[in-house]
């Protein structure tokens, strides 16, 4: 994962820019994005931690980003974890993706775990993601068709607890 905006990402901002109730955390939110986008990590993670704090999504995800690439902060992947579960929770489509390359890829105190990885691609595809499934796929192919069938039954789970119950 590397930048902490694609053009995707960018479509995904100002749509929710559009939706946003609050004058003030639209401002604060696009405070953090401009600071983002020129390199300012600090001011990004100063502008999107409280509105990440509260609950903006694409807040969360932001910061994850930014833990999980050592951007303006320590590279971090139980954090970017941490921040890409609540996106997710919220239905951000982007967060489990991101949660699938981390358990595949493994690090930082994240144990790799092919299963914990297609459980979350098959969390992104299902959110709409459809970009996900090309590297749920090459995954698979490292797989049993038991550990995928664990991997489908965590996903279902986890989606129908409402990201309560995800994983093992």
């Amino acid at each position: 994962m590397s930048g902490i905006l694609t053009m995707k990402h960018i479509a995904i901002l100002l749509a929710f820019l559009i939706t946003l109730s609050s004058p003030v955390a639209a401002q604060d939110f696009q405070k953090g994005l401009a600071a983002a986008q020129s390199g300012d990590f600090a001011t990004a993670l100063q502008e999107w931690t409280p509105l990440a704090e509260a609950g903006v999504d694409i807040a969360q995800f932001n910061l994850a980003q930014m833990y999980s690439n050592g951007q303006g902060v320590p590279q971090d992947y139980k954090e970017a974890v941490k921040w890409y579960k609540l996106s997710a929770e919220q239905g951000n489509a982007t967060a489990p993706f991101g949660l699938g390359l981390i358990y595949e890829e493994g690090g930082w105190g994240v144990l790799k775990d092919n299963i914990m990885a297609h459980m979350w691609y098959s969390i992104a595809a299902s959110n709409g993601n459809k970009d996900v499934g090309t590297s749920r796929d090459i995954l698979a192919k490292e797989m049993t068709p038991e550990a995928i069938q664990e991997a489908q039954a965590m996903a279902s789970k986890c989606m129908e607890s409402n990201y309560k119950e995800c994983g093992y």
